[in-house]
């Protein structure tokens, strides 16, 4: 949509993923990504960390994605992350009746920064996709297709 504010962060995940269903029966994952730039200072002739950004974000399932329950099955504390989404900017009452503003980022995608890491992705049953970080897997791997990209033989395309 026009006006909106895409960001990409990379980051490591400050703690787990926060699962909550809402009274209508929604469900979302709630997680905080934390991303410190390295700055190269000339003088001392060292890397140093600048200021950390603590990046709240949100993903909710949906009719067609299962994200939030991907991203809960797949994701941990300290797990560097790739994250693409929409920053978003919502007000509210808190207990003591004063308004606060919130900035947050809502994910369209999420998966791991490989430069630190390995991944290897399976498919859900759903068809959905779920990934296995270095050792940990969230879920068993689906039996790998022949070509994931290919029809049968030809060069339709499968979609």
């Amino acid at each position: 949509m026009a006006g909106e504010t895409h960001l990409t962060i990379v980051g490591n995940l400050t703690a787990g993923p926060e699962m909550r269903t809402t009274s209508n029966g929604g469900t979302v994952a709630n997680l905080t990504i934390a991303s410190t730039p390295r700055l190269f200072d000339r003088d001392s002739g060292q890397w140093e960390d600048g200021e950390t950004l603590f990046m709240r974000c949100s993903a909710w399932d949906s009719t067609y994605s299962p994200m939030a329950s991907n991203i809960q099955a797949s994701l941990a504390k300290g797990m560097r992350v790739i994250a693409r989404g929409r920053l978003e900017q919502r007000s509210y009452q808190d207990r003591d009746g004063n308004k606060r503003t919130v900035v947050e980022m809502r994910l369209d995608e999420i998966g791991p920064a490989l430069t630190r890491n390995t991944a290897q992705v399976a498919r859900n049953g759903n068809g959905q996709q779920s990934q296995q970080w270095g050792g940990q897997q969230a879920q068993a791997p689906a039996a790998r297709p022949q070509d994931p990209w290919g029809g049968a033989g030809n060069d339709d395309p499968v979609f």
